[in-house]
């Protein structure tokens, strides 16, 4: 049975957060996850880049690497495709948000080694996605991962003025929100599924 694009969508936001119930992606969102900001800025980067480089390794994959029968080369292939186009999105952001740049400093090319963009490339694959349901999943993916860290943001900003035990603060605590925020997150399941 084929799942319908919007499901997919929908579930890569809520249900199947790519951040909240795989938990790739977290060193970013661990550390960037300080500032409202900063964290809606590189949500956006990471859409972007998520959204884009599902459909180029879409077309790789299905119209090269089956083609010539090279599918055991994706892993290569679809992390070679992320670092260029993430140095692409790096330039621009450089050049036209200098300030948004300065701001999300060495995460910005890390989004090169975050396990959420080649994850949702391979997962696009496993689940044999047609093009139209990669686009949405790869996008419900970056909103989804948007979401989670812009929540964390504002919850880490709530917790400076919280009265949090000494060898909890800082990563600790993190950990603990983002597992009661995943949890949170799979009450959804009961809505829509993908898998």
């Amino acid at each position: 049975m084929e799942i319908n694009p919007i499901v997919i969508l929908f579930a890569s936001i809520f249900t199947n957060n790519i951040i909240l119930t795989n938990f790739l992606g977290m060193c970013s969102f661990i550390a960037v996850s300080n500032e409202i900001k900063t964290s809606l800025g590189l949500g956006q980067a990471v859409t972007f880049v998520l959204t884009f480089t599902t459909v180029i390794n879409y077309f790789i994959y299905n119209e090269v690497l089956v083609r010539l029968n090279l599918e055991y080369l994706r892993f290569i292939v679809f992390i070679i495709t992320i670092a260029a186009f993430v140095q692409l999105v790096e330039m621009i952001v450089e050049r036209y948000l200098p300030s948004l740049y300065y701001a999300l400093g060495i995460f910005l090319p890390l989004i090169t080694v975050n396990c959420a963009i080649l994850g949702v490339s391979l997962f696009m694959v496993i689940r044999q996605y047609n093009l139209i349901q990669s686009v949405l999943f790869g996008l419900g993916s970056g909103l989804g991962w948007t979401l989670a860290i812009v929540a964390m943001a504002g919850i880490r900003k709530k917790l400076k003025n919280a009265n949090v035990p000494k060898g909890l603060e800082g990563a600790g605590i993190t950990i603990i929100v983002t597992g009661l925020m995943s949890l949170a997150f799979i009450g959804f399941s009961g809505i829509v599924q993908i898998q």
